[in-house]
């Protein structure tokens, strides 16, 4: 098995949360062919088609910056920039990013893709089930390498689009694992589960399901749309159900509602969640001591506590950002893309078609802690099993790791 090009960093903090081990990746023994080009790595020598001019390579972002997940999508995209002004593709090509905000819209993210396309070598980010899911026919078309900052399940088939982490549905579960391993949950107990329409929310209750029917859960689920912001009448109906723990697969506005109405309601249940649900400036408002005591975050990313010098080096570049875990999913999925195009350039084909061999080809990837390790991106399956537990706190990011990765034990059966 060939050994992928180590990550090479500039700065202190990269060689601290990019390991700084040989081989950070795998790639397949055989190569799955495509592209022209030669054996090695420099520039004169590689193979290239769209998206790169010199030694420049354009890649694409297509983020929210101004609806639901903005805060969220602001972190990210501050991240792919930091990660790329201090690292090169085979120490020869530089990245630039064309970034552009879609709003949480679908309809943009189609349109805003149609005028980058022409220009871009892959895509860094795409935000949002819903967009990565209208884009699907153009990103197979167009051989598009893509890391959505989304985990649906239904991401995984798309070709050539890599879920940064473990699916909704497999994160969700092992939420609901550490749970009983806590003693926080039982057997036979009741849940209920609020959850966006379309396929975020949709495979978060998928997980619930699967959990439901290994332990005898009865799970009330509650579908909202991405707009309806007051979870009063959703938690009013858990709390007459008699609920034992509740589940979310919402954005942050819906979960300091729920968080906050369950309080004052007199329904202190854990409260477990995937990653997007939380984001640290809700630690600022009315809900801020309800989601300390009740919320457990299942994420594909550390916490700054375990990344201390990434903290540092994105508060010196954004001092007037609070920060939250976004800035490692933004870091995390720029160093897998790194290892993607380092793949591509010593195959000697940077062309579209070379960087989605490369992708294929991928395997074991290892981002130093930043995310969870990744066996591969395969079609239909998740690509990973792990997920961290997280707990809010005040503490920068705005949450702590209370269980490092780990694989719960419905997560296989989640494959």
């Amino acid at each position: 098995m060939r050994t992928g090009k180590a990550l090479r960093t500039t700065t202190a903090v990269a060689a601290a949360v990019v390991v700084a081990t040989a081989g950070c990746s795998t790639r397949a023994p055989e190569s799955s062919g495509g592209g022209g080009g030669g054996e090695g790595g420099s520039a004169g020598e590689v193979a290239t088609d769209v998206g790169i001019e010199g030694t420049t390579i354009t890649l694409g972002v297509l983020t929210d910056l101004t609806g639901v997940f903005a805060a969220l999508g602001q972190d990210i995209t501050n991240a792919n920039t930091l990660f790329w002004q201090d690292n090169q593709v085979c120490d020869t090509y530089t990245v630039e990013l064309d970034v552009q905000d879609t709003n949480y819209v679908p309809q943009n993210g189609v349109q805003l893709y149609s005028g980058m396309e022409p220009n871009i070598l892959a895509m860094q980010q795409t935000i949002g089930s819903p967009i990565n899911t209208a884009l699907a026919p153009e990103y197979e078309s167009d051989q598009i390498v893509n890391f959505p900052s989304a985990w649906a399940r239904t991401l995984t088939e798309i070709p050539g689009t890599g879920v940064v982490g473990a699916t909704y549905d497999v994160e969700l579960a092992n939420g609901y694992s550490y749970l009983f391993e806590q003693g926080l949950l039982q057997d036979g107990a009741t849940v209920g589960h609020i959850y966006f329409e379309g396929e975020y929310g949709e495979n978060g209750l998928a997980g619930s399901e699967a959990v439901a029917e290994e332990r005898g859960l009865t799970i009330i689920p509650a579908q909202i749309k991405s707009t309806d912001q007051d979870m009063t009448a959703q938690i009013t109906q858990f709390a007459a159900a008699g609920v034992d723990a509740i589940a979310l697969t919402v954005a942050p506005t819906q979960t300091a509602s729920a968080a906050g109405v369950a309080a004052a309601q007199g329904l202190n249940v854990p409260i477990i969640g995937s990653n997007p649900v939380f984001a640290p400036g809700l630690l600022q408002g009315p809900a801020a001591q309800a989601l300390k005591d009740n919320l457990y975050v299942a994420s594909p990313v550390s916490a700054f506590d375990a990344q201390p010098e990434l903290l540092e080096q994105y508060q010196q570049a954004y001092p007037n950002v609070q920060p939250s875990l976004g800035v490692l999913v933004g870091y995390g999925m720029s160093a897998i893309m790194k290892q993607v195009l380092d793949a591509a350039c010593e195959n000697g084909d940077l062309t579209r078609a070379g960087v989605v061999n490369a992708f294929n080809e991928l395997q074991d990837v290892d981002t130093g802690g930043l995310v969870v390790p990744i066996q591969g991106f395969e079609t239909g399956r998740s690509p990973s099993l792990q997920s961290f537990i997280l707990r809010p706190a005040d503490v920068p990011g705005g949450a702590t790791v209370v269980q490092d990765a780990f694989e719960g034990e419905f997560a296989e059966g989640l494959r």
